[in-house]
Order: structure tokens, then C-alpha cells, then sequence
């Protein structure tokens, strides 16, 4: 059996007419038709589990309303057409009832109405397909163990922290330097708690100008201020029912500090220039890179939003303090990196290891994958060497990540940007890239006809 295929049973005794539903829907070549002319011989193929099956309702063995209620107990997912010579309201109302998609009379405009009732089963279970591939990639990507990736003893501590968080409703703080990945966490604590199917909300709270932060979190209405032009939906009440991601919560003022205070003790909002008294009901996750409770010792947040807030503290550890994770977490990149850029796989040679743990990464994870990535392009062959990672090149990582380019225009902007931190100076980066003047000159020449 072709599992591509869309396959379809027809149940018909009477033999011109079962041919005649088979040539019909054979028509379409990506429906596999296999005919059957009693319940018992359907019966006995039903663990093939086709797609469809279209049903006449009087059978030498059985009847259509029997004979659907068997298949139902076996495989309630089949799509059962009922076909009759009867064409009687009553009979189509039990038969629907009992779990037939569909009812339909034999008249000459049978062939239309079957094709158009199988086409929108296929249709529907195409969609259905996607969906439930997408919940399992979902599901498959926020399996933290899985997509969290390393191995050393603080990183299982994070998992076991995020366990816990998993199976309550309980506020986590997630803290932790920039670059740890506590947005890819605080997913990790959503898709595999009981919100998993409500919305996931994210706001970076640092990159919020302080004017506009009210109106991002709360909403507001049409005209409450010079731009206004429409209702916007703040950050809470798009999470309502799932969870509020605030990144970066240490950033806010005082004066955003205390009406997310009220919001949360109020479990209610009103949005900027409005009145209406709008109900939230969404678990809050705050990330900073900040100690908060140093923050307010120094007066810079409010205790009492801070004791709100309190609950389960997931301690992200830097990079430096994770062992052969860098290692782990390197090879993951790479061949990530070479997959979307259709490069041949690369490898890392012994010492390149070793380098790479020598290092500090200030940036953490982020600047890891920045500089892993920048190698596998620097390198030659299969292998990447110590000669192929540069450290210390921050702005090149700053510039560079989270934009998409081509190959080329990722070695042009190398090339831009080690000339712009070594003062033009081609012969440096010549020897900083390990590359000739020409690449360099010629590159710079491409740079100037695409301008």
C-alpha cells in the first residue's frame, strides 16, 4: 500500500453500480479505489485504514446502519458516505447521528456529489495533517532536554528547575547574563505546562522606548494620543489565558513598575485613553540579567512588585561555567549552520576544540554561535582549525546576528567590518583573516558594482 496514496473502500453488491463508483473516483490518479461487495470482506481489510469509505446501505449481509456502527467501534476516524436508493429524511438523520460523514442518494447527479464530498474530506484532512504536524513539531522543539541543548551538571539543574515550573502556574524569574538563552527557557516552561496550546507572549522590556511601554503592555484606544489612529491590543491581553513573557524586567521605571503591580494584583487592565475595565488571567515569566533583589536594595525596583513576582528562580549559568557544553553546543551550530547555507559538513579539529574552550564568551551562547558560524566560513575543506576563530570581534557579532544574507554578501560584510575595526588597514586583516590582499581588493570591488 502506498502511504501517500489517499485510499478509498467502496461497499457496493450490486456490480454495474460499484464499477461505476470506482471508474468515477478513479478518475482523480491520487486515490487508490480497492471495491468490496459484502460488510464481512470490508471487514476483514479494515486494518488498512483508508482515508474513506462509501457504503451502500443494503448489503446481502448486512445493513448500512449496522455495518456503520461496526466500522466506527474499529476506526471512528474513517469518513463513512453513506450511498442509498432511498431517499428518506429519517434514514439519513439516524445514519448521521451514528457517525456518517455524508448520506447520498443514488440520482444521475450522484458522480458530481461524490466528488465534491471526497474532495472536501481530502481537503480537511490535509489541513488536519499540517495541524497535528505542527503541534508535534511544537511539541518536539520545546522538549527542553532536546532543544536545550548540553549536557553538564548546571545545565540538568536548569532542567529539573524547569520541571517543577512545568506542572504548576507558579511566576518564574529566570535570571541569568545576556546571551544564556532565557527566552528559549521561558518557552520551554510554556509548551510543556498545561498553557501550552494558549498564547506565548514576548516583550523585551529594554527595548521599549519609555513612552511608548504603557501603551505596548496595556493597549490603547483609538486617538488617546497623537498616532492613535486605532484600538491597539496591548501584551497582556494578547497573552490572556497563556503566558507573558517580560524580558529584561529589571529595565522598567518605577512609575511602569507599579501599574504592572496593579495589573497583576487586580488581574485587570484599562488601556491608554480608555475607560473599560478589561480582566486578565495570564502566568507571568520575567527574565533579567540584573540581581532584582540587589535592584531593590538600591531603591530601582518595588518590593512589593518584586514579592509579586517572587516564585520559582531558574539560575541560567553562564557559558564559562558549563564545561564541554561549548563543545556540544558548537558542533550543533555548525551543522546547523552549514545545513541552511547547503555547505558541506564541517568538522572541528582537536585543538579548534580546545581554543574554544579556552575562551571566556563573554556574549555567552549568542556570541558562541556568532563565532562558530564566522569559522565555518573562514575555514578551507572539511576541517575547521584554530587559524579559522577569532575572538574578540563583538561588533562583527553585534552587527552581523539575526540578519539574513547570502554567502557572499556574509563574506563582503567580514570583510566591511574587519576593515572598519582595523582602520582600513589591508594588510592587517589580510593576516587577522588569513587571506590574500586580492581576495580583499577583489571583494571590495564587487562591494562598489552591487552598490
Amino acid at each position: 500500500m502506498n502511504k501517500t496514496s489517499f485510499t478509498i473502500f467502496v461497499v457496493e453488491d450490486d456490480e454495474w453500480y460499484r464499477k461505476l463508483i470506482v471508474y468515477t473516483l478513479e478518475l482523480n490518479p491520487d486515490y487508490r479505489v480497492v471495491a468490496f461487495e459484502d460488510g464481512k470482506s470490508l471487514m476483514d481489510a479494515l486494518k488498512e485504514k483508508p482515508q474513506v469509505i462509501t457504503l451502500d446501505y443494503r448489503l446481502p449481509d448486512t445493513n448500512g446502519e449496522e455495518l456503520l456502527k461496526k466500522i466506527k467501534e474499529v476506526a471512528p476516524e474513517i469518513k463513512v458516505i453513506v450511498i442509498s436508493e432511498q431517499n428518506e429524511i429519517d434514514t439519513a438523520v439516524e445514519l448521521l447521528k451514528s457517525g456518517a460523514y455524508d448520506y447520498i442518494t443514488k440520482t444521475k447527479d450522484i458522480k458530481d456529489r461524490l466528488h465534491n464530498v471526497i474532495k472536501h474530506i481530502r481537503e480537511h484532512s490535509s489541513l488536519q495533517e499540517r495541524i497535528e504536524t505542527l503541534q508535534s513539531e511544537v511539541e518536539k522543539k520545546y522538549d527542553f532536554q532536546s532543544s536545550i541543548i548540553g549536557q553538564s551538571e548546571p545545565l540538568k539543574k536548569v532542567f529539573g528547575l524547569i520541571k517543577k515550573a512545568t506542572i504548576t502556574n507558579i511566576s518564574v524569574i529566570i535570571n541569568g547574563e545576556t546571551g544564556t538563552g532565557k527566552e528559549l527557557v521561558a518557552k520551554a516552561v510554556h509548551y510543556n505546562s498545561e498553557k501550552k496550546e494558549s498564547p506565548f507572549i514576548a516583550v523585551n522590556m529594554s527595548a521599549i522606548p519609555k513612552e511608548l511601554a504603557e501603551s505596548e503592555l496595556f493597549g490603547h484606544e483609538k486617538g488617546a494620543f497623537t498616532g492613535a489612529a486605532n484600538r491597539h491590543i496591548g501584551k497582556f491581553e494578547q497573552a490572556n489565558g497563556g503566558t507573558l513573557f517580560l524580558d529584561e524586567m529589571g529595565e522598567m521605571d518605577k512609575t511602569l513598575q507599579a501599574k504592572i503591580l496593579r495589573a497583576l494584583q487586580e488581574k485587570e487592565i484599562i488601556r491608554v485613553g480608555g475607560t473599560d475595565v478589561v480582566k486578565i488571567n495570564c502566568r507571568i515569566v520575567a527574565a533579567t540579567h540584573r540581581d532584582l533583589l540587589d535592584e531593590v536594595k538600591a531603591g530601582n525596583f518595588r518590593e512589593d512588585l518584586y514579592y509579586r513576582l517572587f516564585g520559582l528562580t531558574i539560575h541560567l549559568p553562564p557559558l564559562r561555567e558549563r564545561g564541554k557544553d561549548v563543545i556540544v553546543l558548537a558542533k550543533y551550530f555548525i551543522d546547523e549552520f552549514c545545513k541552511e547555507n547547503g555547505l558541506p559538513k564541517k568538522v572541528l579539529s582537536s585543538d579548534a576544540a580546545k581554543k574554544l574552550l579556552g575562551y571566556g564568551f563573554p556574549g555567552n551562547i549568542r556570541e558562541l554561535k556568532s563565532v562558530v558560524e564566522l569559522a565555518v566560513v573562514m575555514s578551507e575543506g572539511e576541517t575547521i582549525h584554530p587559524d579559522d576563530i577569532t575572538f574578540g570581534t563583538k561588533d562583527v557579532i553585534a552587527e552581523m546576528s539575526g540578519e539574513e544574507m547570502s554567502l557572499k554578501e556574509y563574506n563582503q560584510r567580514i570583510i566591511q567590518l574587519y576593515l572598519k575595526n582595523y582602520d582600513n588597514d589591508i594588510k592587517l586583516v589580510a593576516q587577522k583573516l588569513d587571506i590574500g590582499q586580492s581576495t580583499i581588493y577583489r571583494m571590495l570591488k564587487e562591494i562598489e558594482e552591487t552598490a
